[in-house]
């Protein structure tokens, strides 16, 4: 039986197994551990989901609880994949935050995924890395 619940102060660690045991961690920097401890310390609704005390799944998110989440991390270890974990990871974001709209950014791998579990589509996300950029 899988435990969902709400872990804001989840081991840097099992973050980055998490990562490393999805298909997540081909897109975050593992091995960066100062990012990685801001990303457990900073993400201010974490749900995780646990099979005998294992972490198995993480929904991290950012929010004002109010208006918007944005759910930066969602990662299910690869031997738990198509068990509806990752749906109850966001369904448990969204009873966290109620008011607020989820908002994300689909994986390359994960694109027919949302729509397939009743997200909707939104064709205009942008995104800046270097402030340099801005013209």
């Amino acid at each position: 039986m899988i435990q969902y619940q709400i872990e804001n102060s989840l081991d840097v660690e099992e973050f980055r197994n998490i990562l490393k045991n999805s298909t997540l961690g081909e897109r975050r920097p593992i091995d960066d551990e100062e990012t990685m401890k801001s990303m457990v310390q900073h993400g201010n609704l974490i749900v995780t989901a646990r099979h005998e005390g294992k972490l198995v799944g993480v929904a991290r998110s950012l929010t004002d609880f109010r208006y918007c989440a944005y759910l930066s991390d969602l990662a299910v270890d690869s031997s738990y994949q198509r068990q509806g974990i990752g749906k109850e990871l966001i369904r448990h974001t969204k009873l966290a935050a109620p008011l607020a709209k989820i908002i994300l950014i689909a994986a390359p791998k994960a694109i027919d995924y949302y729509p397939a579990i009743g997200m909707t589509r939104h064709e205009h996300c942008y995104f800046l890395d270097d402030v340099d950029g801005l013209r």
